[in-house]
């Protein structure tokens, strides 16, 4: 699986508790508040992987978990069905935005196939529209990836392509549990850009134990090399119940230190500045405007957003909620014409301002400093002496990390809330 998409807006394998959603979907007077001011977008949750990596968390499935108890082919109409769904709660509250931006994640969606994909799109663009512009994102996992593939997305309106390469090591993608050899995401870029896509992200994580300084600095080579306008870098969470956390709980791979990869993250952005790329959120880098992921900066700025699939998460106007786990509950939900919604929260307006600041901070532009309550501006008063905000930008209004903020930036957006 990719991980081009915000690893603040995965879907994990645990999920969170709240208030119950209403079985027909709809939304509390709050939601529609507003809604002219705020973008629509569309994530939709492929649930299928062919082998579980051994640091993943994610709520995916391989055939021998899931059995007879779920398929393609009964996710597809379940997802059909929700987006139905979606289509009158909202249009009922007098939304009519076209959407401007779709992104389907997982798991592995390369792994339905373009039919699928193609139908999940034109069922979007048939209920609520597709924005002029819109942007249209499919992550794929190289070894499911083929040039008809991409050619029958491409026909179908994807715009842009994230892909899984994690690492041009071997031996990196042996400890991860990855299946594709090295090269091969290399090869999926030039299948893309031949079938046309405006836009390919690379994934790359850093941090995997025993991985060298050398080794990173050659997959940033190949990223940039490949002609991508994307590279996403993340750090490797060893997240607790996986196999990796197993492996390092017991001794037979090292826990990586956090100087390390403070380390790597300071060479994956000398390496993508020196190339032309530009940070525009803490983990992410474009090569222009144009490039950066507009779907991720949809999350980050507080928009609108409908989650599709089983445990997808939503967030409409302050309200946010998320879908029952399981593939066959979910199509259970869906079938019975209920939601699959399993719990929701309403923020109410400290909350956004909270979350608003954590989200805003991770963001090139920043945050509005009106955001900060007399507190949080003298915290950023103290970081920009710290070095950790741009101090000039600061007395412009606008809170901006530094490249040493940027190391911090979870712990300093705590500080700005408080």
């Amino acid at each position: 699986m990719s991980s081009g998409l915000s690893q603040t807006e995965r879907v994990p394998s645990t999920l969170p508790q709240g208030d119950p959603v209403p079985a027909d979907g709809s939304l509390p007077d709050q939601a529609y508040a507003g809604m002219a001011e705020r973008s629509l977008s569309f994530y939709l949750h492929v649930p299928f992987c062919a082998t579980r990596c051994g640091y993943c968390d994610f709520n995916t499935y391989t055939a021998g978990e899931l059995g007879s108890a779920a398929s393609p082919d009964s996710w597809l109409a379940a997802a059909l069905a929700e987006i139905d769904l979606a289509a009158k709660v909202l249009h009922e509250g007098g939304d009519r935005r076209a959407v401007s931006t779709v992104f389907v994640g997982g798991g592995t969606p390369s792994l339905v196939g373009a039919s699928r994909l193609t139908r999940l799109l034109d069922a979007v663009r048939e209920r609520f529209g597709l924005a002029p512009d819109a942007e249209v994102t499919t992550e794929a996992n190289p070894e499911s990836t083929d040039p008809e593939l991409l050619a029958g997305l491409r026909a179908a309106g994807y715009t842009r392509l994230s892909l899984g390469m994690q690492s041009t090591s071997q031996r990196v993608l042996q400890i991860l549990d990855r299946t594709h050899t090295a090269g091969r995401a290399l090869d999926v870029v030039g299948w893309a850009r031949d079938a046309g896509f405006e836009h390919v992200n690379l994934d790359l994580i850093y941090g995997t134990p025993g991985e060298s300084d050398a080794e990173f600095g050659r997959s940033l080579d190949a990223a940039i090399g490949s002609g991508v306008d994307h590279v996403s870098a993340y750090s490797l969470i060893v997240e607790p119940g996986t196999r990796l956390a197993r492996q390092v709980r017991t001794g037979a791979l090292p826990m990586t230190d956090d100087d390390v990869l403070a380390d790597r993250y300071l060479q994956a952005d000398r390496i993508l500045t020196a190339a032309g790329f530009s940070w525009y959120e803490v983990s992410n880098w474009a090569t222009d405007q144009s490039a950066r992921c507009r779907h991720n900066l949809a999350y980050w700025s507080g928009d609108d957003w409908w989650g599709i699939g089983p445990g997808a998460h939503s967030h409409v106007g302050g309200v946010r909620w998320w879908n029952v786990k399981h593939p066959a509950a979910y199509a259970a939900a869906l079938e019975g014409g209920a939601s699959p919604g399993h719990a929701r929260e309403v923020l109410d307006p400290e909350a956004r301002r909270l979350e608003d600041i954590l989200l805003r901070l991770r963001v090139v532009d920043g945050l509005d400093t009106d955001l900060l309550d007399p507190t949080g501006r003298g915290e950023a008063a103290a970081a920009a002496d710290d070095g950790l905000l741009v101090a000039d930008r600061l007395s412009q209004g606008r809170a901006v990390l530094t490249l040493q903020g940027r190391l911090l930036a979870d712990g300093l957006a705590l500080r700005l809330a408080d």
